[in-house]
């Protein structure tokens, strides 16, 4: 008996997927809940599980194609169908045997794309490493903590890298396609653009008391709660309180209304091998530094292992991104529509500056502000920068704001 692959519900707001690899060729072995292919989406991957045990008989969409819910994928031949009586037979004649799925397969289908490619970098042997995900997947996590706690092997052990999937233009040129993920970062920068009036003020902090600050507790903090604590949290916290005290700049536009929202759901930028995501910690304004800094390493770890869900990315009302991980000195962060304003932090740099009559040197951190002029005056942003500007250079404040 025939079974369809089909393209499942992809979650709220998500209308297609792109087809990217399968995991199972015509012909092979399949067991109930082996991933079959995966699909990326604009928000996340996911991979389509077999539902019943059988054979994939055919593939009706290749990588690459677009698919909407309920779009038929492939063909799985049931193995329940096959169960005949059995027939008389001569002496002579043998039962043709199933192809079972090897030892090999088996780690094959324990790790997702991403991970392979990683092992095959890092020349782990997959068989060797015990899975830390759901049902005993491979994580990224795994293979890095596996490759750091093992001898590297000889070069000419090295596995020759699959070639990736692409054509040649040119000689020097290749072409890859692009991520479903890519495509709708570019699209929705591009929307940005278009839609919103964006502007972008600067100032600069510093971050002479948070350091000293952070350097005082560090060990006691780490001690206590098992998290280090990190810049972002006192960023998050100086946030929602410079967001209390201008309400627009945690607003969106819907057509002729603006839509002031009284919770603070801060999406944090983290950057991935495939793009940036934004996962958002949920009612900032109601944790501690130790939470804020608990479900940012969470949600980074998600990020980095393409397990995050739709609920962790949708939503949002205010965005952080911190471009100083990377060394950059200053720049203009681009809006994540609907949203009305963008943080952009960046790195801390020893610099001199005038102090009371005195050159004096001090960390000092640029920090920018890109938001939607349809909404925001600029007398309003420059404000909400000072005021972040102000908790910052007096973190201690931040206790009071909650």
């Amino acid at each position: 008996m025939s079974i369809d692959i089909t393209v499942p519900p992809l979650g709220e707001s998500i209308v297609e997927a792109t087809v990217g690899q399968w995991l199972k060729q015509p012909g092979d072995a399949v067991q109930l809940g082996d991933p079959l292919v995966e699909l990326e989406t604009d928000k996340v991957n996911l991979e389509v599980t077999a539902t019943e045990s059988g054979r994939l008989s055919q593939l009706l969409r290749q990588e690459g194609e677009t698919v909407t819910v309920g779009d038929v994928l492939g063909q799985l031949e049931s193995s329940e169908a096959k169960a005949q009586p059995p027939s008389p037979a001569s002496p002579h004649e043998t039962s043709p045997a199933v192809n079972e799925p090897t030892s090999a397969d088996q780690p094959h289908h324990r790790a997702s794309p991403d991970v392979r490619k990683l092992a095959e970098s890092l020349v782990v042997d997959l068989q060797a490493v015990v899975g830390s995900g759901p049902h005993g997947r491979v994580t990224r996590s795994d293979v890095e903590q596996f490759s750091r706690s093992t001898p590297a092997a000889p070069t000419s052990a090295v596995p020759t890298p699959a070639p990736l999937s692409s054509t040649e233009a040119h000689a020097g040129e290749r072409r890859v396609r692009l991520s479903q993920r890519r495509l709708t970062i570019a699209r929705r920068l591009v929307e940005a653009q278009h839609t919103a009036a964006m502007l972008t003020t600067f100032n600069e902090i510093d971050m002479s008391s948070v350091q000293e600050l952070r350097h005082r507790w560090k060990d006691r903090f780490k001690e206590r709660y098992g998290v280090s604590l990190g810049l972002m949290s006192f960023f998050t916290k100086a946030t929602v309180a410079a967001l209390k005290a201008f309400p627009q700049v945690n607003a969106e536009i819907q057509e002729n209304e603006m839509v002031l929202k009284e919770y603070y759901d801060i999406g944090i930028a983290v950057g991935t091998d495939q793009g940036l995501v934004v996962p958002v910690v949920r009612s900032a304004d109601r944790m501690s530094f130790a939470e804020i800094e608990l479900a940012i390493r969470e949600l980074a770890r998600k990020a980095r292992e393409k397990s995050l869900s739709l609920s962790e990315l949708k939503g949002g009302t205010f965005t952080i991104t911190n471009g100083g991980t990377y060394g950059s000195l200053l720049s203009t962060p681009i809006l994540n529509t609907p949203q009305v304003g963008i943080l952009g932090l960046h790195k801390i740099e020893e610099r001199p500056v005038a102090l009371e009559g005195q050159v004096v040197v001090r960390p000092m951190m640029y920090v920018a502000l890109t938001y939607d002029h349809r909404l925001i005056d600029g007398g309003d942003a420059v404000r909400f920068l000072v005021q972040l500007k102000t908790f910052m250079e007096d973190p201690e404040s931040l206790l009071l704001e909650g």
